[in-house]
């Protein structure tokens, strides 16, 4: 399927502004929308409204939405010339403001290339155990993924020791074709599992942004393709995570970088049991966090 309808995206009667139904399989295990969803959708709706294809984007991450929540996206195109677009999309829930988003959006035809970014030695996906999810993932936006580790750890061998700050899993989502800029802000959005491999801890954290920059693309195919999502976490201080994503292909292509800075949680849930901390706990706490 395309992106459209993956995330449920509709355009109202003005053709600036799209809706989109906060459902389970959009969220993460926190009970609210996948900040990965949240950034792919903007830009999607930016390449539709502007024409052209997403150079880069940002999220800032304002508040949660949940089911059975509407997001309504309003893209506007602040700058159009002749070859780049700078646009905005406000996200609301009624006249909550969950995400801003702010990105470019264009091509420049040119000679020059080049890749100077080091894809990581690791085994082929076929050659990768799965990656197991907890209770809490079921049904989620991690139920549509596929993923399996590279080099990174299983949940149940996080006791303790940190790791090196570097994790990698291949990840693809079998309900989209091709690589779009929007698969790839879905996928770039692993810095939080990065940060429990460097903690070698169940932990994570809420995305306070995140920054997706795109290199190639692969819009076409039959098939999802599967993204190597590279995680180099920077640091954790006063209580934040810092880090980056490098998204490769299995060719060994760079398609693009995203960048996030979350808020540390440790995971107080028992594995074996499903997710029932309350949302609106944890929309008080990341108020007061804020």
């Amino acid at each position: 399927m395309d992106a459209l309808s993956f995330f449920g995206l509709e355009q109202t009667a003005d053709p600036n502004v799209w809706r989109m139904p906060v459902v389970r399989s959009l969220i993460s295990g926190t009970g609210a929308l996948f900040g990965g969803c949240g950034l792919g959708a903007a830009v999607e709706v930016m390449e539709r409204v502007t024409g052209r294809p997403c150079v880069w984007a940002t999220a800032q991450f304002l508040s949660f939405a949940r089911p059975p929540a509407e997001l309504e996206l309003e893209v506007v195109e602040a700058v159009r010339g002749h070859q780049i677009s700078q646009v905005r999309v406000m996200a609301h829930v009624g006249d909550r403001e969950i995400l801003t988003v702010t990105g470019a959006c264009g091509e420049r035809p040119s000679r020059l290339t080049g890749q100077w970014a080091t894809r990581p030695d690791v085994p082929p996906p076929a050659d990768c155990p799965p990656r197991p999810l907890m209770n809490r993932h079921q049904g989620t936006i991690m139920d549509r993924f596929e993923s399996k580790l590279a080099a990174a750890r299983p949940y149940w061998d996080l006791n303790g020791v940190r790791g090196s700050g570097n994790a990698s899993l291949w990840v693809r989502l079998p309900d989209l074709a091709g690589t779009t800029a929007a698969t790839l802000a879905i996928i770039g959005d692993f810095v939080p599992f990065g940060i429990g491999q460097a903690l070698g801890m169940r932990a994570g954290g809420n995305s306070l942004d995140n920054t997706l920059r795109v290199a190639h693309r692969a819009p076409g195919g039959a098939s999802a393709r599967w993204v190597l999502a590279d995680v180099r976490v920077h640091a954790i201080a006063d209580g934040f995570g810092h880090g980056l994503v490098h998204l490769w292909s299995e060719d060994g292509d760079l398609l693009g970088t995203a960048s996030q800075s979350t808020i540390v949680r440790v995971h107080q849930h028992d594995d074996a049991q499903p997710d029932t901390e309350p949302l609106t706990e944890l929309e008080g706490s990341l108020e007061r966090d804020r």
